[in-house]
């Protein structure tokens, strides 16, 4: 079977309870190897609960979600940690461990039951707490570290974790400008280099300073899909959000569009 989309979401829909209202209806998307796609919308669109699905953490009512071209149904934890890494929103850990041993834990899936870290895993995740910048922290207990350095830690075990898509939900929620910059930067660097990252975020700017392919959710729907340019609008940012918006741009942006609630 000749695999064109790393991930791969068909007519997929969600509800909590037999009953209830659907989370996400009818959602189909697709993102190749080296491709960047950014799932933007407003709070309570179906982000969230489109990720659990990606991740096989919730089952959906209808449809499927195919990793490599597998059904994510058909294999165990161990298996879709080998093909999908994760960046929750907020990291919380109830034992002091050190974030070296948190970064540690994005190797486990390629350890057998009993094994302990080779210097392979150790060097892996070295480097990866130097690409993101915290190795410095490396010997510091994770419950001690300000949440945005906590934020940067799990994408740094994400990365260590080595597989061929991540996926970020709002990964730079917690994070200042610089290291905000620095975490979209990996995420190009990542594309590049042949990852399929999916990410969540309210924010337009990313999804034009990443060019990358953009789906627009409300209301667990599938409401638009292209790149920033095209479906990124004053008019369509505007019905998203439910409110007026203003486009902010300017002459040095290098085509880097924001928006900002329209207050008058």
């Amino acid at each position: 079977m000749v695999v064109t989309a790393a991930i791969e979401i068909v007519d997929l829909s969600f509800r909590r309870a037999p009953g209830r209202e659907r989370v996400l209806d009818s959602i189909s998307l697709s993102a190749r190897a080296g491709e960047l796609l950014v799932l933007l919308g407003p709070n309570g669109a179906g982000k969230s609960t489109l990720v659990h699905c990606l991740l096989g953490l919730a089952t959906p009512e209808q449809g499927r979600v195919r990793a490599l071209g597998d059904d994510l149904h058909g294999l165990g934890r161990r298996e879709i940690a080998k093909r999908i890494a994760y960046v929750p929103q907020a990291g919380h850990s109830a034992f002091a461990f050190t974030v070296q041993q948190m970064a540690l834990m994005g190797r486990t899936a390629h350890m057998d039951g009993v094994g302990s870290p080779s210097p392979r895993d150790h060097e892996i995740v070295r480097r990866a707490m130097i690409d993101i910048g915290v190795d410095h922290l490396r010997k510091k207990p994770f419950t001690q570290i300000s949440g945005g350095e906590r934020q940067l830690v799990l994408i740094a075990r994400a990365v260590a974790q080595d597989a061929p898509i991540i996926v970020m939900d709002e990964p730079t929620s917690s994070l200042d400008l610089g290291n905000q910059g620095r975490v979209l930067t990996l995420m190009k660097n990542l594309a590049a280099a042949g990852k399929t990252v999916v990410m969540t975020t309210h924010l337009p700017d990313q999804a034009f300073n990443l060019r990358a392919r953009v789906a627009l959710l409300r209301g667990g729907r599938l409401i638009a899909e292209g790149t920033a340019a095209e479906v990124c609008d004053r008019d369509s940012m505007s019905r998203l959000y439910g409110a007026p918006m203003l486009r902010l741009a300017a002459d040095d942006a290098r085509d880097v569009v924001a928006f900002a609630p329209d207050l008058d």
